[in-house]
């Protein structure tokens, strides 16, 4: 088992100039996860003054640091391409790695509509008349960064680099400002969720859930990275803590700002500027918004394009997905399908994105938490550079913390007295594709000679 793995990590590694470095990597990362806290701005509404900040530390803790160990530990166990999807696959076979490359495909689809919606927001900023020609730009920022793609890893981790930067230094800015700003006066606000709706409670931890998730999404590319092991443990945890700092200080300015919680969500973070430097600041956090719509949406493009490709290679796609750059060695025919998904689903809205996203993350994630004791169990003797510190019983206790997340956030949401529940249906039936595209994956597989029948 462990030799076919090895050979699975050489056949597709790259040369070395080909190869995404620590820094760039944790620019990648930052991306796919984070991209700042634009997005973060409904936070407040949902949670009020005194429960923001209480879940935005509380929420990481139980959803984020246990999916952090679970993929350092699987990704230093296999840091190969195709990433969880390889992890479910050695650990519970092609009919479950199948459900898991479908359905975090499915996610990535959602996940990617929401920047082009989000990047409209922000040049709206400065041109409000920008609305009636949505739909052209977000096609350009989608089919352009499929085109960015296609040139490889390095040059997204290049212009994520430059992106990252964008981003955090609107921020760094406000921070100055609010704190030497004679007119705000801090004060912690007292850590309570009294008085907040069930549902209002459900929607907060979405939000809170949406803008941390994606960490095993940054493992997918792991054969294309210099000393991956070393590499990835580095550069998620340089991550980790960017991402809590600037959640944290930006969630804490805007409790204490004076500024309409309702009026954020709608106007985002520009208004927070405008309140608290000017337009010079707001017109910095608008750059940063777009900044962070085109980075993120570039580096989940990348992460999940080598999921088809992956799969296709164990013939569980048509092989046509595999398909490679002949000079570039890109599964540009991956990038181009992955576009043409997102061009329809970005016209949704960007509440219901949010919530289809998380459940169908989620369903992802809890797989590959089985994973991780399944393959404890069967190859506990497997070299593990990176190791929870935490026997069977305990990892399994572990994997509760965050379904219990995902179950509280759910629930809040179905008990929404006023919601439809449209997007919840709809994330439900994505999910029940699974079997039925594998039903037919089998069928297919009997049409086939024996010699190019998968192994299922």
């Amino acid at each position: 088992m462990q030799q076919r793995y090895i050979y699975v990590m050489s056949k597709t590694a790259s040369p070395s100039a080909r190869l995404l470095k620590t820094f760039s990597l944790a620019a990648v990362i930052f991306l796919t996860v984070s991209g700042g806290p634009y997005g973060l701005e409904p936070l407040t509404q949902y949670a009020g003054k005194n429960g923001a900040l209480l879940l935005l530390l509380l929420v990481p803790l139980l959803w984020d640091l246990p999916s952090i160990l679970m993929v350092l530990e699987l990704n230093s166990l296999m840091p190969v391409n195709g990433g969880y999807y390889k992890w479910v696959d050695r650990a519970l076979g092609k009919r479950w790695a199948f459900f898991e490359g479908w359905w975090t495909w499915l996610y990535s689809f959602t996940d990617l509509a929401i920047y082009p919606v989000l990047f409209v927001t922000y040049v709206g900023y400065f041109f409000p008349v920008i609305q009636e020609w949505k739909v052209p730009i977000m096609l350009v920022i989608i089919w352009g960064s499929a085109g960015l793609n296609i040139l490889g890893i390095v040059p997204v981790g290049r212009v994520s680099l430059i992106l990252g930067a964008i981003i955090i230094i609107p921020f760094l800015a406000l921070f100055g400002t609010a704190f030497f700003s004679s007119s705000i006066h801090f004060t912690m606000p007292t850590p309570s969720l009294n008085g907040i709706g069930f549902s209002a409670i459900g929607m907060a931890l979405y939000t809170v859930m949406w803008n941390f998730l994606g960490w095993d999404n940054t493992t997918t590319y792991a054969g294309e990275v210099d000393k991956p092991v070393r590499s990835y443990i580095i550069s998620t945890f340089i991550a980790f803590a960017l991402v809590i700092f600037l959640y944290v200080v930006t969630t804490y300015i805007t409790q204490n700002s004076g500024v309409n919680f309702a009026e954020l969500n709608d106007k985002m973070y520009p208004l927070l500027g405008q309140k608290i430097g000017g337009q010079w600041l707001a017109a910095m956090l608008a750059v940063g918004g777009m900044a962070s719509a085109l980075g993120i949406f570039s580096a989940v493009m990348l992460s999940i394009s080598r999921i088809p490709k992956s799969m296709a290679d164990d013939k569980l796609l048509p092989k046509w997905f595999a398909i490679e750059h002949k000079r570039l060695k890109t599964p540009y025919v991956s990038i181009l399908i992955t576009s043409i998904v997102v061009s329809f689903m970005a016209l949704k809205s960007f509440t219901e994105l949010i919530v289809i996203d998380v459940i169908l993350y989620g369903a992802g994630i809890a797989l590959e938490f089985i994973s991780l004791v399944v393959l404890r169990i069967k190859e506990p003797d497997a070299p593990r550079p990176f190791k929870i510190p935490l026997n069977t019983f305990l990892l399994t206790l572990l994997m509760i913390l965050p379904i219990g997340v995902y179950a509280v956030a759910l629930i809040g949401e179905l008990s929404n007295p006023e919601g439809s529940n449209t997007q919840i249906y709809f994330a439900i039936g994505a999910l029940l594709t699974a079997p039925i595209a594998w039903l037919v994956v089998k069928w297919s597989s009997k049409e086939n000679s024996t010699t190019d029948t998968p192994n299922i």
